[in-house]
Protein backbone atom coordinates (compact mmCIF):
# COMPACT_ATOMS: atom_id res chain seq x y z
CA UNK A 1 0.00 0.00 0.00
CA UNK A 2 3.23 2.46 -0.09
CA UNK A 3 3.62 4.95 -1.87
CA UNK A 4 6.25 7.56 -2.21
CA UNK A 5 5.42 11.38 -3.64
CA UNK A 6 7.99 13.78 -4.09
CA UNK A 7 5.47 16.30 -5.15
CA UNK A 8 5.20 19.12 -2.90
CA UNK A 9 2.44 22.46 -2.89
CA UNK A 10 4.08 24.25 -5.74
CA UNK A 11 3.22 21.57 -8.05
CA UNK A 12 -0.32 22.32 -7.50
CA UNK A 13 -2.33 23.72 -10.82
CA UNK A 14 -4.89 24.48 -8.38
CA UNK A 15 -7.26 27.88 -8.58
CA UNK A 16 -5.87 30.52 -6.52
CA UNK A 17 -5.86 30.61 -2.97
CA UNK A 18 -8.80 31.83 -1.57
CA UNK A 19 -8.21 35.35 0.42
CA UNK A 20 -12.24 35.96 1.38
CA UNK A 21 -14.14 34.07 4.18
CA UNK A 22 -14.99 30.96 3.82
CA UNK A 23 -17.95 29.09 4.84
CA UNK A 24 -17.17 26.30 7.88
CA UNK A 25 -20.27 25.05 7.97
CA UNK A 26 -20.33 21.57 8.30
CA UNK A 27 -18.17 18.20 9.10
CA UNK A 28 -14.70 18.87 8.94
CA UNK A 29 -11.82 15.86 8.97
CA UNK A 30 -8.83 16.62 10.59
CA UNK A 31 -7.10 13.86 8.27
CA UNK A 32 -4.37 11.30 10.30
CA UNK A 33 -1.06 10.92 8.57
CA UNK A 34 -0.76 7.36 7.28
CA UNK A 35 3.11 5.70 7.65
CA UNK A 36 4.28 2.95 6.10
CA UNK A 37 7.89 1.29 7.50
CA UNK A 38 8.34 4.98 8.59
CA UNK A 39 7.23 6.66 5.45
CA UNK A 40 4.47 9.10 4.84
CA UNK A 41 1.97 6.39 3.09
CA UNK A 42 0.79 8.89 0.12
CA UNK A 43 -1.53 5.84 -1.49
CA UNK A 44 -3.65 5.05 1.70
CA UNK A 45 -3.79 8.94 2.55
CA UNK A 46 -5.10 9.74 -1.04
CA UNK A 47 -7.90 7.05 -1.32
CA UNK A 48 -8.72 8.12 2.74
CA UNK A 49 -9.35 11.96 1.39
CA UNK A 50 -11.63 10.41 -1.61
CA UNK A 51 -13.15 7.86 1.07
CA UNK A 52 -14.05 10.62 2.78
CA UNK A 53 -15.52 12.94 -0.18
CA UNK A 54 -17.39 10.01 -1.07
CA UNK A 55 -19.23 9.89 2.34
CA UNK A 56 -20.35 13.83 2.43
CA UNK A 57 -17.91 16.03 4.75
CA UNK A 58 -17.70 19.77 4.36
CA UNK A 59 -13.29 20.11 4.10
CA UNK A 60 -10.52 18.52 5.33
CA UNK A 61 -7.77 19.98 7.94
CA UNK A 62 -4.50 19.09 6.79
CA UNK A 63 -1.35 18.47 9.30
CA UNK A 64 -3.23 19.35 12.65
CA UNK A 65 -2.68 17.49 15.55
CA UNK A 66 -4.58 14.79 14.74
CA UNK A 67 -2.46 14.32 11.30
CA UNK A 68 1.14 13.87 13.70
CA UNK A 69 2.43 17.43 12.63
CA UNK A 70 4.59 17.89 14.92
CA UNK A 71 6.52 14.99 13.74
CA UNK A 72 6.47 16.01 10.07
CA UNK A 73 9.21 18.09 8.38
CA UNK A 74 7.85 20.35 6.39
CA UNK A 75 9.03 18.93 3.33
CA UNK A 76 6.87 15.93 4.53
CA UNK A 77 3.66 18.64 5.48
CA UNK A 78 3.85 20.04 1.78
CA UNK A 79 3.59 16.58 0.06
CA UNK A 80 0.86 15.66 2.73
CA UNK A 81 -1.12 18.81 1.27
CA UNK A 82 0.03 17.83 -2.18
CA UNK A 83 -1.72 14.37 -1.82
CA UNK A 84 -4.76 16.12 0.13
CA UNK A 85 -5.34 19.22 -2.16
CA UNK A 86 -5.09 16.22 -5.02
CA UNK A 87 -8.02 13.50 -3.88
CA UNK A 88 -10.39 16.04 -1.95
CA UNK A 89 -12.37 16.66 -5.56
CA UNK A 90 -12.26 20.66 -5.01
CA UNK A 91 -13.53 20.72 -1.39
CA UNK A 92 -12.03 23.18 1.03
CA UNK A 93 -8.85 22.76 2.80
CA UNK A 94 -7.17 24.43 5.84
CA UNK A 95 -3.64 23.80 6.71
CA UNK A 96 -1.83 23.61 10.11
CA UNK A 97 0.79 25.46 10.57
CA UNK A 98 2.37 25.67 14.22
CA UNK A 99 5.49 26.56 15.75
CA UNK A 100 6.34 28.85 19.32
CA UNK A 101 9.17 31.29 17.32
CA UNK A 102 7.70 34.47 15.37
CA UNK A 103 10.00 34.91 13.14
CA UNK A 104 10.04 30.98 11.98
CA UNK A 105 6.13 31.23 12.23
CA UNK A 106 5.80 34.10 9.89
CA UNK A 107 8.18 32.64 7.32
CA UNK A 108 6.26 29.76 7.42
CA UNK A 109 2.84 31.48 6.84
CA UNK A 110 4.85 33.35 3.82
CA UNK A 111 5.84 30.21 2.58
CA UNK A 112 2.14 28.83 2.69
CA UNK A 113 0.52 31.82 0.83
CA UNK A 114 2.00 30.34 -2.58
CA UNK A 115 -0.53 27.35 -1.51
CA UNK A 116 -4.33 27.09 -2.95
CA UNK A 117 -5.43 26.46 0.39
CA UNK A 118 -8.66 28.04 1.91
CA UNK A 119 -7.56 28.71 5.27
CA UNK A 120 -4.62 28.26 7.75
CA UNK A 121 -5.50 26.19 11.25
CA UNK A 122 -3.27 28.29 13.68
CA UNK A 123 -2.95 27.56 17.52
CA UNK A 124 -1.01 29.51 20.10
CA UNK A 125 2.67 28.81 20.69
CA UNK A 126 2.94 25.43 22.30
CA UNK A 127 5.34 25.76 25.92
CA UNK A 128 5.72 29.72 25.80
CA UNK A 129 2.29 30.21 27.92
CA UNK A 130 2.14 33.61 26.47
CA UNK A 131 -0.28 36.28 28.07
CA UNK A 132 -2.89 37.47 26.22
CA UNK A 133 -1.62 40.62 25.02
CA UNK A 134 1.15 38.01 23.41
CA UNK A 135 -1.44 36.03 22.43
CA UNK A 136 -3.02 39.00 20.66
CA UNK A 137 -0.05 40.13 18.89
CA UNK A 138 0.92 36.33 17.77
CA UNK A 139 -2.63 35.68 15.89
CA UNK A 140 -2.78 39.48 14.66
CA UNK A 141 0.78 39.25 13.37
CA UNK A 142 -0.08 35.64 11.23
CA UNK A 143 -3.33 37.16 10.24
CA UNK A 144 -1.50 40.48 8.93
CA UNK A 145 0.91 37.82 7.07
CA UNK A 146 -1.39 35.44 5.97
CA UNK A 147 -3.64 35.79 2.75
CA UNK A 148 -5.80 33.26 3.69
CA UNK A 149 -8.44 33.37 6.25
CA UNK A 150 -7.19 32.30 9.64
CA UNK A 151 -8.99 29.91 11.61
CA UNK A 152 -7.71 29.95 15.39
CA UNK A 153 -6.95 26.45 17.57
CA UNK A 154 -7.77 27.23 20.70
CA UNK A 155 -6.58 23.89 22.84
CA UNK A 156 -4.95 24.55 25.80
CA UNK A 157 -4.24 21.32 27.10
CA UNK A 158 -1.51 20.81 23.94
CA UNK A 159 -0.30 24.49 23.99
CA UNK A 160 -0.38 25.42 27.71
CA UNK A 161 -1.98 28.63 26.62
CA UNK A 162 -6.01 29.78 27.15
CA UNK A 163 -6.83 31.79 24.89
CA UNK A 164 -9.61 33.97 26.88
CA UNK A 165 -13.26 35.55 25.34
CA UNK A 166 -12.15 39.33 25.27
CA UNK A 167 -8.77 38.09 23.61
CA UNK A 168 -10.92 36.13 21.27
CA UNK A 169 -13.57 38.71 20.89
CA UNK A 170 -10.69 41.28 20.05
CA UNK A 171 -8.90 38.85 17.47
CA UNK A 172 -12.61 38.55 15.58
CA UNK A 173 -12.21 42.42 14.59
CA UNK A 174 -9.59 41.02 12.28
CA UNK A 175 -11.01 40.96 8.88
CA UNK A 176 -8.90 37.48 8.00
CA UNK A 177 -9.37 35.98 11.28
CA UNK A 178 -12.73 33.94 10.56
CA UNK A 179 -13.24 30.94 12.84
CA UNK A 180 -12.06 29.02 15.78
CA UNK A 181 -11.48 25.20 16.27
CA UNK A 182 -13.24 25.12 19.55
CA UNK A 183 -11.10 22.68 22.25
CA UNK A 184 -11.06 25.05 25.01
CA UNK A 185 -14.18 23.06 27.04
CA UNK A 186 -15.63 25.87 28.44
CA UNK A 187 -19.14 26.50 27.96
CA UNK A 188 -19.40 29.80 28.35
CA UNK A 189 -16.82 31.06 26.01
CA UNK A 190 -18.13 28.85 23.62
CA UNK A 191 -21.77 30.50 23.49
CA UNK A 192 -20.43 33.98 23.95
CA UNK A 193 -18.30 33.28 20.75
CA UNK A 194 -21.77 31.94 18.79
CA UNK A 195 -23.49 34.80 20.39
CA UNK A 196 -21.12 37.57 18.90
CA UNK A 197 -21.31 35.49 15.49
CA UNK A 198 -18.04 37.21 13.94
CA UNK A 199 -16.23 33.77 14.43
CA UNK A 200 -17.71 30.49 12.87
CA UNK A 201 -17.54 27.83 15.72
CA UNK A 202 -16.71 24.61 14.80
CA UNK A 203 -16.28 21.83 17.62
CA UNK A 204 -12.96 20.83 18.46
CA UNK A 205 -13.94 18.24 20.63
CA UNK A 206 -15.76 15.32 19.38
CA UNK A 207 -17.65 14.76 22.61
CA UNK A 208 -18.79 18.40 22.21
CA UNK A 209 -20.44 18.14 19.18
CA UNK A 210 -23.90 18.17 20.18
CA UNK A 211 -23.94 20.39 22.76
CA UNK A 212 -21.56 23.10 20.31
CA UNK A 213 -24.00 22.98 17.16
CA UNK A 214 -27.57 22.82 19.50
CA UNK A 215 -26.63 26.75 20.60
CA UNK A 216 -25.64 27.80 17.03
CA UNK A 217 -22.11 26.45 16.08
CA UNK A 218 -21.39 25.93 12.60
CA UNK A 219 -19.98 22.49 12.60
CA UNK A 220 -17.18 20.47 13.69
CA UNK A 221 -13.62 19.05 13.12
CA UNK A 222 -13.84 15.56 14.37
CA UNK A 223 -11.05 13.15 14.63
CA UNK A 224 -13.49 10.02 15.20
CA UNK A 225 -15.39 11.05 12.06
CA UNK A 226 -12.69 8.77 10.27
CA UNK A 227 -14.80 5.83 11.43
CA UNK A 228 -18.92 6.19 10.42
CA UNK A 229 -17.85 9.04 9.15
CA UNK A 230 -21.83 9.22 6.97
CA UNK A 231 -23.26 8.96 10.30
CA UNK A 232 -21.35 11.68 11.42
CA UNK A 233 -22.22 13.80 8.14
CA UNK A 234 -26.22 13.20 8.65
CA UNK A 235 -25.34 14.22 12.46
CA UNK A 236 -24.04 17.71 11.60
CA UNK A 237 -26.71 17.88 8.79
CA UNK A 238 -29.65 17.11 11.22
CA UNK A 239 -28.08 19.72 13.92
CA UNK A 240 -27.93 22.31 11.45
CA UNK A 241 -31.48 21.65 10.50
CA UNK A 242 -32.45 22.25 14.14
CA UNK A 243 -34.09 18.43 13.96
CA UNK A 244 -32.66 17.84 17.45
CA UNK A 245 -34.81 14.53 18.13
CA UNK A 246 -33.46 12.78 15.35
CA UNK A 247 -30.11 14.32 16.14
CA UNK A 248 -30.01 12.88 19.57
CA UNK A 249 -30.91 9.50 18.52
CA UNK A 250 -28.35 9.41 16.22
CA UNK A 251 -25.75 11.06 18.79
CA UNK A 252 -26.62 8.15 20.96
CA UNK A 253 -25.51 5.86 18.75
CA UNK A 254 -22.37 7.27 18.21
CA UNK A 255 -20.97 7.85 21.85
CA UNK A 256 -19.38 4.70 22.65
CA UNK A 257 -17.05 5.28 19.34
CA UNK A 258 -16.01 8.55 20.61
CA UNK A 259 -15.36 8.06 23.98
CA UNK A 260 -13.35 4.96 22.46
CA UNK A 261 -11.32 6.93 19.92
CA UNK A 262 -10.07 9.25 22.39
CA UNK A 263 -9.47 6.90 25.48
CA UNK A 264 -5.81 6.31 24.50
CA UNK A 265 -3.85 9.23 22.88
CA UNK A 266 -5.08 10.51 19.35
CA UNK A 267 -4.40 9.48 16.81
CA UNK A 268 -3.98 5.83 17.80
CA UNK A 269 -7.28 4.55 18.82
CA UNK A 270 -8.53 5.86 15.14
CA UNK A 271 -5.43 4.85 13.08
CA UNK A 272 -5.64 1.52 14.16
CA UNK A 273 -9.82 0.99 13.60
CA UNK A 274 -8.55 2.26 10.01
CA UNK A 275 -6.35 -0.79 10.59
CA UNK A 276 -9.15 -2.65 10.96
CA UNK A 277 -10.89 -1.97 7.97
CA UNK A 278 -7.98 -2.69 5.51
CA UNK A 279 -7.40 1.19 4.55
CA UNK A 280 -4.24 1.70 6.28
CA UNK A 281 -1.02 0.42 8.86
CA UNK A 282 -1.42 1.36 12.51
CA UNK A 283 2.00 2.61 12.62
CA UNK A 284 2.64 6.30 14.20
CA UNK A 285 5.96 7.98 14.92
CA UNK A 286 7.63 7.90 18.14
CA UNK A 287 6.76 8.73 20.21
CA UNK A 288 3.65 8.04 19.75
CA UNK A 289 2.47 3.71 19.77
CA UNK A 290 -0.26 1.69 18.39
CA UNK A 291 -3.30 1.38 20.41
CA UNK A 292 -4.02 -1.53 22.39
CA UNK A 293 -5.27 -4.64 20.91
CA UNK A 294 -7.91 -4.81 23.94
CA UNK A 295 -9.17 -1.42 22.92
CA UNK A 296 -9.46 -2.09 19.52
CA UNK A 297 -11.30 -5.22 20.30
CA UNK A 298 -13.59 -2.78 22.24
CA UNK A 299 -13.93 -0.59 19.02
CA UNK A 300 -15.12 -3.05 16.72
CA UNK A 301 -17.73 -3.94 19.14
CA UNK A 302 -18.86 -0.82 19.72
CA UNK A 303 -18.88 -0.48 16.39
CA UNK A 304 -22.18 -3.24 15.86
CA UNK A 305 -24.12 -0.43 17.68
CA UNK A 306 -23.76 2.22 15.32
Amino acid sequence: MSASSTSSISSITAADAATGNIDLSGLWIPLVTPFDNGAVDHAALAALTERMCNAGVAGFAACGSTGEAAALSHEEEDAVLATILRSARGKPVMMGASDFHMGRMLERVRQLNQAPINALLVAPPPYIRPSQAGLLQWFTAIADASVHPVVIYDIPYRTGATLETGTLLALAAHPRIVGIKDCGGDAAKTLALIQDGRLQVLAGEDAQIFSSMALGGAGAIAASAHGHTDRFVELVRLLAAGELTAARTLWNTLQAHIALSFEEPNPAPIKGWMAQQGWMRAELRAPMVEASSTLMARMQSAALSV
